[in-house]
């Protein structure tokens, strides 16, 4: 299972790569949340994968009785799940506003605080 999380993980990267490579500043922050989605998986998997065994230590015992996932990573994926939300619903927004200012996504086109370039 963790093998086959392993090459999910790698394909997410592979594909943020690309979309971040891309000239298009949304391309660019799909490319982002990809990533970021890479490493929640990533941090969730070093929790174990464990299907049917909940983290719970039943009452009296001082550890869990069984191998079980770890919960601290669990909790860790959550928050960033929802910081990695925040950051998107930002960035969209604020690309938006680029796009309604400038016309274009195109980062080679966004060129308003530099000077232009003289040419002979």
């Amino acid at each position: 299972m963790e093998l086959l999380v392993a090459i999910m993980v790698g394909v997410l990267v592979a594909a943020s790569v690309h979309l971040m490579l891309a000239r298009n500043v949304l391309r660019f922050i799909f490319g982002l949340i990809l990533i970021s989605n890479a490493a929640n998986l990533t941090i969730f998997v070093s929790g174990r994968l464990t299907p049917e065994a909940p983290p719970l230590i039943p009452e009296g015992a001082d550890a869990p009785l069984e191998t079980v996932a770890n919960a601290l990573p669990q909790a860790l994926v959550l928050t960033a799940i929802v910081i990695g939300f925040g950051l998107f619903a930002f960035a969209l927004t604020l690309v938006y506003r680029t796009y309604q200012n400038l016309g274009t996504l195109n980062s080679d086109e966004m060129r308003l605080a530099e000077p232009e370039e003289r040419k002979g």
